[in-house]
């Protein structure tokens, strides 16, 4: 009975990773060879077909098809570009066209306004009359003139801070008196000049002693139209005698006279402008016009744009939307 009892090793039990222990009852008989003889364990890679064959979908449905029996279809899906992105893309070639047509007026306009301009420089002066209606101050721009009166240095008036040639300075303006020069006119005669620029440091009358010239003076200078204000200089404050922006009107009626401006002129002179910037004499402007005239680099920037944005709005156009992602789709039905 002990030997019956007795607890035998099931050589299959190493197959399944753990020790299984049956009674003799369960077996009734067993053989005594194959119980001392030892039996190999299969492969790994037995093992691994043994595990494949079981996990195969194929070995238990006959009828299984996988993806290699049933490609996936290439299909189209139908979107389209949108109309709003296309037609803003669209518009920023045209727009840039169109600004390139008009700088191309605004060429012709500026070029005809320069030689108008230069073509009265090179006239003969003309004598300032006692009375300038300033309604035709437009027609009579940059036109080189004449007058004499005396200084009211009493009433100057600084317009700064001014830069000429990296230095810091002011445009001095200041009341040119004529009545005596026309005696017995009932009219105000008195107009404004811009005598040119002076350094900081002369800003003071006590520092400039040779550029308060007294008695009767000839100013020669170009008539100019009142200048324009921008919306970034900051608003001048005659009370303070603060004075940011030559606003013509302004300083008219500060000081009582004409609503007239002449810039007084001088021959550009290397060594006469140091000389002057030195005692405080202010020095004048050149006799020419200071307009600028950039729209032929402007036609260039804005017909380059536009052939530029034409050809990538080509692309897009051509381009397929969102790539083949967009245009195939995986078939699902197997």
């Amino acid at each position: 009975m002990m030997e019956r009892s007795k607890l035998l090793w099931r050589p299959f039990a190493q197959t399944f990773g753990r020790r299984q222990y049956v009674t003799q009852q369960q077996a009734p008989w067993v053989c005594q060879q194959c119980r001392h003889t030892p039996r190999l364990r299969p492969s790994g890679l037995l093992r691994q077909q043994r595990r494949w064959q079981s996990n195969n979908p194929a070995d238990i449905d006959p009828n299984f098809k996988s993806v290699v029996d049933n490609p996936p279809t290439l299909v189209r899906t139908g979107r389209k570009h949108n109309k709003a992105g296309l037609a803003f893309l669209a518009a920023i070639p045209i727009t840039a066209f169109i600004l390139g047509c008009w700088q191309i007026q605004r060429l012709g306009w500026k070029t005809e306004l320069i030689a108008r301009f230069e073509d009265r420089l090179v006239r003969d002066p003309l004598p300032l009359p006692p009375q300038i209606d300033p309604t035709a101050i437009k027609d009579f721009d940059y036109r080189r003139v004449y007058a004499r009166g005396k200084f009211r240095h009493d009433q100057e008036m600084l317009i700064g801070p001014r830069l000429h040639d990296g230095d810091d300075g002011y445009l001095v303006i200041t009341p040119l008196e004529r009545s005596h020069h026309f005696e017995g006119y009932p009219g105000n005669t008195t107009v404004l000049v811009c005598r040119g620029w002076i350094p900081k440091d002369k800003a003071d009358k006590k520092n400039r002693p040779d550029g308060l010239p007294t008695g009767e003076v000839i100013v020669e200078g170009l008539l100019r139209e009142p200048w324009k204000k921008n919306m970034f200089t900051p608003a001048n404050k005659p009370e303070d005698n603060a004075w940011y922006f030559p606003d013509v009107y302004q300083m008219a009626e500060h000081t009582g006279t004409q609503a007239v401006w002449i810039e007084e002129t001088m021959k550009p002179d290397l060594l006469q402008s140091y000389d002057r910037a030195s005692r405080g004499v202010p020095i004048g402007r050149p006799p020419e016009v200071n307009l600028r005239n950039n729209h032929t680099q402007y036609i260039f920037t804005w017909f380059s744009l536009s052939f530029a944005t034409s050809i990538m709005l080509w692309m897009v156009i051509k381009k397929p939307v969102a790539g083949g992602r967009g245009r195939v789709r995986h078939s699902t039905g197997w």
